[in-house]
C-alpha cells in the first residue's frame, strides 16, 4: 500500500473519538499492572495462601503480557485489527470478571493469565489504530492522549488499588473492569474501522509462524519468571533461576535467527535494520526501566522506612501522573512544530537532574517534599513518550504500523520489568554492603558510639526500664538505625544508577533521523 493511498484514507468518524475509545480500553489494561500491588496481603490472607505464592498474581499476569506482545502484530493483521481489538477487550472484561469471584489462588492466577493474554494485545492495537487513523502530522497529538493512559494508570493504580481494598474488597479491583469493557465493545464496534491496508496484508498472512511463537513465548515467559523470582532465589546461586536464565537466551537467541530468514515471521526482525527504530526500541526499553523502576522505589521507601500507609504512598505517585497527564497534550502539539529529537534530548536531561536531585532526600523529608521531587520526575518523562512513539514510525511503511506498536510496546514492558527487578536486587544487595561497612564504625571503642548507648540507656532508665534491659534496648535501637540508615543509602544508590543511565540517552537522541516534510506540504511523511 503505498503512502498516496493511505493519505487518501480516513476515517468516518470523528478521529478524536476513535483516540479516546481505544485509550479507554488500555487504561484499563496498563492500570492492572500495578492496581493489584498493595492488595497482595488481603488476597493471600482471603484466599488462604502465602505472600510468596500471592506474587504469583503479578507474575502470571506480566509473563502472558510478554507472550503475547510481539504476536500481536501478526494476529492483528490475521484477524483484522478491530476484530482482534475487540476479541482481546471480550476476554480481558471476561477473565476479570471470573478473576473477581475467583474461589482460590490456583483458579485466580489461571484467570490472570487470561486477563494477560487478553490485555496484551490492547496496548499495541491502539498504538496502531492511531498511526493509521491520524495523519502524520497529527499524530503527536494522538500519541500525547495514549501517553496519558499508559503514564498515568500506573501511577494512580497502586492508590486506587488501596483505597479499593480498604473500602471495599480485593475483588473489586478486578471486577470494576467489566463495565468499562462494555462500553468500550460498544463504542469500538460503533466507531473504529480497518484501513484498506490491512486487507491486502490480512490476504498475505495465510500461514502461521509456530516455531517462532513458540520460541519467543518460551523465551519472554522464562525472561518474565527469572526477574520475577530472581531476587527471592538469591539469583544464579539458584538452579531454578539458572535454568530459567539458560531457556530465556537459548530461545530468544534461536527465534531472533529464526524470524530474520522465515519468510512470513511473528515479529520482523528487519525492522532493527532502520536505526531510527532501533534507538526507539532502546529509549521506550529505558522509559519503562525509569517509569516502573521508580513506581515501585518511591512508596516502597514511604511504607518500610517512612510509616506510610499503602494509599498514602500511592498519592505521593499520582500528583506526577496528574502533571503528565496535564503535560501530554502540549507535548504532542510541539511535535508538530519542533524536532522531537530536541524534545527528547531535553525530556532525559530533566529526568537525569531530578532522578540526581533525588539522592538528597533523607529520612527526615516531609510528604510535599516528596510530591515535588516526582513532580519533577514527572516533568522530564513527559516528553519523553511522545516524541519515542513518533519517532518509532519513521522511514516504515505503513502496513508495518502493527508490527512497530508491538515491538515498542513489549520493549517498554520488559524494560519495566528489569527496572523493578534491578530495584529489588539494588536493594538488597546494597543494603547489606551499606550495613556492613555501618556497622564496622559501629563498635565501643568509637567515643561517638560510646556515648549514643550512654544517653539511650540513661533515657530508658530515667522512664523506668530496668538496667540490664536498658542497656540490651539500647544496643537493639542502635543497630535498628543502622539498618534505616543502610537502606537509604541503598535507596540512593539505585537512584545514582537511574540518573546515570537517563544521562546516556541524551546523545543517542541525536542519532535518529531527522523527519522530513513532504514538499508543499506542511504534513510530516515517513519516507520509504
Amino acid at each position: 500500500m503505498s503512502e498516496a493511498v493511505a493519505e487518501v484514507w480516513r476515517p468516518k468518524y470523528n478521529v478524536w473519538a476513535i483516540a479516546l475509545t481505544v485509550t479507554l480500553a488500555t487504561f484499563m489494561e496498563v492500570l492492572d499492572t500495578s492496581i493489584a500491588n498493595v492488595a497482595l496481603p488481603h488476597i493471600a490472607g482471603n484466599l488462604s495462601a502465602g505472600q510468596d505464592e500471592s506474587t504469583w498474581v503479578l507474575t502470571s499476569y506480566l509473563v502472558a503480557n510478554a507472550v503475547v506482545l510481539p504476536v500481536s502484530a501478526w494476529l492483528a493483521t490475521r484477524l483484522g485489527r478491530k476484530r482482534f481489538y475487540m476479541g482481546c477487550v471480550v476476554l480481558f472484561g471476561i477473565s476479570s470478571l471470573l478473576c473477581g469471584f475467583a474461589p482460590n489462588l490456583g483458579a485466580l492466577i489461571f484467570f490472570r493469565v487470561l486477563q494477560g493474554l487478553g490485555g496484551g494485545g490492547l496496548a499495541p492495537s491502539e498504538q496502531a489504530i492511531l498511526a493509521d487513523t491520524f495523519e502524520p502530522k497529527k499524530r503527536g497529538v494522538a500519541f500525547a492522549v495514549y501517553g496519558m493512559a499508559v503514564v498515568l494508570a500506573p501511577a494512580i493504580g497502586p492508590t486506587l488499588g488501596g483505597y479499593i481494598t480498604d473500602s471495599f474488597s480485593w475483588r473489586w479491583i478486578f471486577l470494576i473492569n467489566v463495565p468499562v469493557a462494555l462500553v468500550s465493545l460498544y463504542l469500538t464496534n460503533k466507531l473504529v474501522e480497518d484501513p484498506p491496508h490491512l486487507e491486502v496484508e490480512r490476504k498475505k498472512a495465510t500461514r502461521i509462524d509456530y516455531v517462532g511463537f513458540g520460541l519467543l513465548g518460551l523465551g519472554l515467559g522464562s525472561l518474565q519468571v527469572m526477574l520475577d523470582k530472581g531476587e527471592r532465589e538469591d539469583w544464579f546461586h539458584s538452579d531454578f533461576i539458572v535454568s530459567f536464565a539458560v531457556i530465556t537466551v537459548v530461545s530468544l537467541v534461536v527465534a531472533i535467527i529464526w524470524e530474520y530468514y522465515e519468510k512470513e515471521p511473528i515479529i520482523d526482525i528487519r525492522l532493527f535494520k532502520n536505526r531510527t527504530f532501533t534507538i526507539s526500541c532502546i529509549m521506550m526499553f529505558m522509559l519503562g526501566l525509569a517509569l516502573f523502576g521508580t513506581t515501585v522505589l518511591l512508596p516502597q521507601m514511604l511504607q518500610t522506612l517512612m510509616g506510610y500507609s499503602a494509599q498514602q504512598a500511592g498519592m505521593a505517585l499520582s500528583v506526577g501522573g496528574l502533571v503528565v497527564m496535564m503535560l501530554m497534550p502540549l507535548v504532542g502539539r510541539l511535535i508538530g512544530v519542533t524536532d522531537p529529537r530536541y524534545m527528547l534530548a531535553f525530556g532525559w536531561v530533566v529526568t537525569a537532574a531530578a532522578l540526581w536531585h533525588m539522592t538528597g532526600l533523607s529520612l527526615e523529608m516531609d510528604f510535599r517534599y516528596v510530591l515535588w521531587l516526582r513532580v519533577i520526575q514527572a516533568l522530564g518523562m513527559a516528553f519523553l513518550f511522545v516524541p519515542i512513539n513518533t519517532l518509532s514510525y519513521t522511514d516504515i511503511p505503513m502496513e508495518k504500523n502493527n508490527a512497530v506498536s508491538g515491538l515498542t510496546n513489549l520493549m517498554r514492558n520488559i524494560g519495566g520489568s528489569v527496572g523493578i527487578s534491578v530495584v529489588l536486587t539494588m536493594l538488597s544487595q546494597r543494603s547489606q554492603a551499606h550495613q556492613h561497612d555501618l556497622v564496622e564504625h559501629a563498635t565501643l571503642y568509637d567515643p561517638t558510639m560510646r556515648a549514643t548507648i550512654a544517653g539511650i540507656s540513661q533515657a530508658l532508665r530515667q522512664s523506668g526500664v530496668a538496667a540490664a534491659d536498658a542497656t540490651q534496648q539500647a544496643y537493639l535501637r542502635v543497630y535498628l538505625n543502622v539498618q534505616r540508615q543502610a537502606a537509604v543509602l541503598a535507596y540512593l544508590d539505585v537512584l545514582y544508577i537511574f540518573a546515570i543511565i537517563s544521562a546516556l540517552m541524551v546523545p543517542l537522541a541525536f542519532l535518529m533521523k531527522r523527519r522530513k516534510k513532504t514538499s508543499g506540504s506542511s504534513s510530516e511523511v515517513m519516507m520509504h
